[in-house]
């Protein structure tokens, strides 16, 4: 099959083993020091003990997701040719151990965003679910943002400030719980019975871009990535920067990686084949402005690392993680693209993995990743590798 089938493991701390993985039909094992702190190196000693877990099983450590980029890189900070220093070293060390594809992210302080992770559908199952009005609640009634009321329209402020009304101190604990501590890796130790102390040191962070906008942000990714290209060309290594999710402004932040404008800023800012996109159709596909057909057709030959899942798209800016088959993305002319540039490639073929999956079945049971259960991505693999063979065959008859 052109596309590698991969799967996000967080370690051994993850509920799904290695063993059973490799029974799903795996190849490649999409995974991260999450040991390391943010900023420090990537020792090869500690890279081995991974990459030797991974092939124990007859997989391959496929990519990094994420050699994380510290956030005093992102706004500027004092020490950032210090950390940025301690990257080019880890990035050399992966080399040297044949680790070549790299996804990070380039969002300040807060990655991917929803308001509620068990969003029950008409079928039983469960999903991810953002919901516009419960993100303007934190942002306007819980952060207390003095900007925010000029951030968004009208109507959904004011609907924002009934449903805050309404609320009850566990309705509050549980949206801040959601935004800030499950789906944030970087608050270790907070949780939501504190959620005042949660919003505090959240909004420390966010005071930290507070002189930031689009254009500086940009200027900080393009120095970064003028500083660290050149270690990556010299070790055979792809750097796959990953869009913002969801793809628009949020909490008065700037983000720079949620359009198609955006996207060719960043290649062409740094115009090498080293410098590269992680093609994420429910990040981008949650956004109403992307064409996603166009754009993996503009970007096929710099794409190397696809996660693929699709967003529902709903009125008021809500979106949810629909089927993998369907929903607002279509994953038929995806997939497509994607064969066809891996065909004009020599022997490289593009990593995949399934992103996010729905709860089904006994994945109830069990204490899952927010967003990875074991059952719902089984099936959404299934289904993927299904269309991918298929659409191969059709072009091999053509």
């Amino acid at each position: 099959m052109n596309l590698e089938k991969t799967w996000r493991w967080f370690g051994d701390n993850d509920n799904i083993s290695l063993s059973e993985i490799k029974q799903i039909g795996i190849e490649g094992i999409v995974t991260a020091l999450h040991h390391v702190p943010n900023g420090e190196i990537w020792a090869i000693e500690e890279i081995k003990k991974t990459q030797n877990k991974i092939e124990q099983y007859g997989m391959r450590w496929s990519v990094v997701e994420s050699l994380p980029i510290h956030e005093s890189i992102k706004y500027g900070g004092d020490n950032r040719d210090k950390v940025i220093s301690n990257y080019k070293e880890s990035l050399k060390n992966l080399g040297a151990c044949g680790i070549k594809t790299i996804c990070y992210n380039f969002m300040p302080v807060i990655d991917w965003i929803r308001t509620e992770l068990d969003h029950k559908l008409p079928n039983g199952s469960e999903v991810l679910y953002f919901n516009f009005v419960d993100f303007v609640v934190f942002d306007l009634c819980l952060l207390n943002r003095e900007a925010a009321t000029k951030e968004y329209p009208t109507e959904i402020v004011d609907k924002a400030k009934d449903r805050y009304s309404k609320m009850s101190q566990t309705d509050i604990a549980n949206l801040v719980d959601t935004i800030i501590v499950k789906t944030q890796g970087f608050i270790d130790g907070i949780s939501a019975d504190n959620p005042k102390q949660a919003i505090i040191i959240f909004k420390k962070l966010l005071n930290q871009y507070s002189q930031i906008d689009d254009t500086k942000l940009r200027e900080n990714l393009k120095y970064f990535l003028e500083a660290i290209i050149p270690t990556a060309e010299a070790n055979g290594i792809k750097m796959c920067i990953h869009p913002d999710d969801p793809p628009m402004k949020v909490l008065g932040l700037p983000r720079i990686v949620s359009s198609r404008d955006d996207i060719k800023w960043i290649l062409d800012a740094v115009p090498s084949p080293s410098n590269g996109l992680t093609f994420c159709t429910g990040s981008l596909g949650a956004g109403i402005h992307n064409n996603l057909d166009v754009m993996v057709k503009e970007f096929s030959s710099r794409i190397y690392f696809a996660h693929l899942r699709s967003t529902q798209q709903e009125p008021n800016g809500n979106f949810y993680e629909a089927e993998h088959l369907e929903g607002s993305v279509n994953m038929h002319n995806i997939i497509k693209s994607l064969v066809l540039e891996v065909k004009k490639r020599n022997s490289e073929r593009i990593p995949m993995r399934i992103d996010h999956g729905r709860k089904i079945l006994s994945d109830f049971d069990n204490n899952y990743n927010p967003g990875y259960p074991l059952l719902g991505r089984m099936k959404a693999m299934a289904e993927i590798t299904g269309m991918t063979m298929a659409i191969e065959k059709s072009l091999e008859a053509n």
